[in-house]
């Protein structure tokens, strides 16, 4: 994990490096001028001549300075390098997620990555800044901070034989109490991001239900939960500042009183320059000590933050490609061979079994059935969205798995019923399809999906603004937008997977005769509700448990279907469901 976490350091080691440099010539020449300080009170006080104490306070003037500058050059470079880190981590796990397929991106859930990327992230950086400052100064200061009191106080350091051992034992108690409360934190975070994204994707039910109490209500429960953990986490963390000041002022009695009497009683060769260095280097060594711990609880906690965000990156995409991939699809010809297909290997049962289907290039192929039959199962092993269990699913006489996926993705265009539009104009997001698209392409598109009257009927045409979601436009105007996108593709095989539900019939009717007419080439596969959207096909597929119960026109599975018999008697008998 560390070691994964460490690439990402990349560019920026040269700053982290030259931030450990500042840090320790910062170091020294702290430890430094207590003593040097020392040394000029007892001049003083044996009488040193006014020339010896100016050059001495020169020297720790420019002490001073010097230890400032290290200081501050140390704070630019930290700062640039954990940003940096921060940066290369959050590209890192985007990258990543963007490398995961379907079945990946099942084991986390959306609110979960969004906190990977910013809650976890922000908490390995802050744990970064502190490891390559904080964490190298309190150390180096500690240890120069002990050397230079012995050398100076002698026996009167001998108070530090029983501070540190009672303060680093305490501290570490604090950090291992504290660390379940911050793990329990993290996953409710999860579960407050979650409840986030829900309300405000589904705002409008929500207020159509008039739930927002409901909502509310539900949300301060999170939020209280984390108020709760965080409470209580930091009220043990709290305890560091009592335990230091107990051992601050312990130091402080101490020197005061034993160094005194030995300065009285000129035993220990023990000066008021010594008892004035101690009091320094005890103060240095118990902030060394604090700041030690403070590394140690933010450690413990972004240690779970740091498992997390390993878990994205060394999650094993489940698709891969080839080793010697195939880049061009022949045709648009899909066969279905032996198909068994489950979406998690401890799964019980089987989302499609024992599929056995062939589909010519350029063939008008309708699916229907009842929710839960297995249509959009069937139809994302095409794009290999997923891969089978058994047997093989072939696009173009080759077996998916043989092409470089992201050509087979190019051939294949795939327009779902809650496809989703992205800021940006209209001109954009149709620009998914094929970036270089012309005017004249895009113009074409949207005739085809029938979007092209209500596109210039916008002030700005295709040049209006969408909102997140494409919350300003209806259903039905989403799915033609989408339906124009996927066009732009030129696919060899489009698939509909129940994307004109939000369109009338005759809208539906057009977008299908501008496909029979302007796509004789593409193989098209409609998934719908309604029979009037595919009852025209070459073949029709009704599914049913997940296997396929019928296929054939609309006039042989009237006779042979019952399931589609019925679902037709319905439609024609009760009108269209779907208007």
């Amino acid at each position: 994990m560390l070691k994964r976490l460490a690439s990402c350091v990349r560019e920026y080691k040269s700053s982290s490096l030259l931030t450990l440099a500042f840090i320790t010539g910062e170091a020294v020449i702290e430890a430094l001028i207590p003593f040097i300080t020392a040394d000029l009170v007892n001049r003083i006080k044996n009488g040193a001549d006014l020339e010896s104490i100016v050059k001495t306070g020169l020297l720790l003037v420019a002490m001073a300075v010097i230890s400032l500058a290290c200081g501050g050059l140390a704070g630019l470079t930290c700062a640039k390098a954990s940003a940096g880190f921060a940066k290369n981590l959050r590209h890192d796990i985007f990258h990543k997620i963007q490398s995961f397929s379907f079945v990946n991106i099942d084991r986390f859930s959306t609110s979960s990555l969004v906190t990977r990327l910013t809650t976890d992230v922000s908490n390995v950086q802050l744990s970064y800044m502190m490891i390559i400052r904080t964490a190298v100064r309190s150390p180096l200061m500690l240890v120069f901070s002990i050397v230079m009191a012995y050398v100076m106080g002698g026996a009167l350091a001998s108070a530090f034989v029983v501070i540190i051992p009672v303060l680093t034992f305490g501290l570490i108690m604090i950090g291992r109490k504290a660390l379940p409360a911050f793990r329990a934190v993290f996953k409710k975070y999860d579960r407050l991001n979650e409840s986030i994204e829900e309300n405000v994707q589904a705002m409008r039910v929500v207020k159509g239900f008039s739930r927002e109490e409901y909502e509310k209500e539900k949300f301060g429960k999170e939020a209280e939960s984390i108020r709760a953990d965080f409470t209580k986490a930091e009220r043990i963390v709290a305890l560091n500042t009592p335990l230091m000041q107990i051992c601050m002022y312990f130091n402080m009695a101490f020197v005061l009183l034993v160094g005194s009497k030995m300065a009285i009683s000129g035993s220990g060769n023990v000066d008021v320059g010594q008892i004035s260095a101690m009091l320094t280097y005890g103060v240095q060594i118990l902030m060394s000590l604090m700041m030690l711990s403070s590394i140690y609880v933010m450690l413990t906690m972004s240690a779970e933050s740091a498992k997390r965000i390993d878990e994205v990156l060394c999650e094993t995409p489940e698709l891969s490609d080839p080793e010697n991939p195939l880049y061009e699809v022949a045709d648009g010809s899909v066969d279905f061979c032996g198909v068994n297909f489950k979406y998690f290997a401890k799964a019980k049962k089987n989302a499609l079994s024992d599929i056995e289907l062939h589909i010519k290039s350029g063939m008008t192929v309708g699916v229907i059935g009842g929710t839960g039959s297995g249509k959009s199962s069937l139809v994302q092993l095409i794009p290999r969205l997923y891969d089978v269990t058994e047997g093989s699913v072939k696009v173009g006489g080759r077996d998916v798995r043989e092409y470089d996926t992201d050509a087979l993705r190019g051939a294949v265009s795939m327009v779902l019923q809650k496809n989703l539009l992205f800021s940006g104009t209209i001109k954009d997001n149709l620009r998914w399809g094929n970036e270089n698209a012309t005017d004249e392409e895009i113009d074409e598109a949207l005739r085809l999906s029938q979007a092209y009257d209500f596109v210039n009927s916008f002030p700005d045409g295709s040049e209006t603004f969408i909102e997140q979601g494409g919350t300003n436009v209806s259903g039905g105007q989403k799915q033609r937008l989408c339906i124009a996108r996927a066009l732009l593709k030129k696919p060899k095989i489009l698939i509909l997977d129940d994307s004109t539900s939000a369109v009338d019939t005759k809208t539906d009717a057009l977008i299908r005769a501008g496909f029979k007419k302007y796509l004789p080439e593409t193989t098209k596969i409609i998934i719908a509700q309604r029979i009037s959207s595919v009852q025209d096909a070459d073949m029709i597929i009704v599914m049913d448990g997940g296997k396929i119960a019928a296929a054939g026109t609309h006039e042989t599975l009237l006779c042979d279907s019952d399931i589609y018999r019925e679902v037709y008697e319905e439609q024609t008998k009760g009108g269209d469901s779907d208007d």
